[in-house]
C-alpha cells in the first residue's frame, strides 16, 4: 500500500520528527511505501508533491496543530489521529487506519 503522512505538533520540534520516525519504521516493517511530509518550526520538509498525493492509496495526518496546505489532499480518504498515537503504536495506527479505509470503500 502507497501511504503518505503528514506529522505536525504545536512547536513543530522533537514530536513532530519522532512521530514521522515512527510511522516509517511501522510502514516498513509492515511491508507498505509511506512518504512523511513533516511540518513544523522548519516549515514544510519532505513536502509532497501532488503526484505523491495523487497515487496514495492512504493519507495520515498525525497532527496536533492544523495540517498547512489541506486542500492538496482534497478526495483523499484522510485518517487523523495525534502526534503521540504513532510514537506509541505507529503499526496500530497504520492498521486501523487501513481497517478504516476498507470500511469506507466498502460503504
Amino acid at each position: 500500500m502507497k501511504i503518505v503522512a503528514v506529522t505536525a505538533c504545536p512547536t513543530g520540534v522533537a514530536h513532530t520528527f519522532m512521530c514521522a520516525t515512527a510511522l516509517k519504521k511501522a510502514a516498513k516493517d509492515l511491508g507498505h511505501d509511506i512518504k512523511v511530509e513533516t511540518q513544523g518550526a522548519f516549515g514544510l520538509q519532505n513536502k509532497l508533491t501532488m503526484d505523491d498525493i495523487k497515487n496514495a492509496d492512504l493519507v495520515i495526518f498525525a497532527v496536533d496543530t492544523k495540517v498547512n496546505e489541506k486542500k492538496r489532499f482534497e478526495g483523499k480518504f484522510i485518517y487523523e489521529v495525534g502526534v503521540a498515537e504513532p510514537i506509541k503504536d505507529a503499526k496500530k495506527v497504520i492498521n486501523d487506519a487501513i481497517k478504516k479505509l476498507n470500511n469506507n470503500n466498502k460503504n
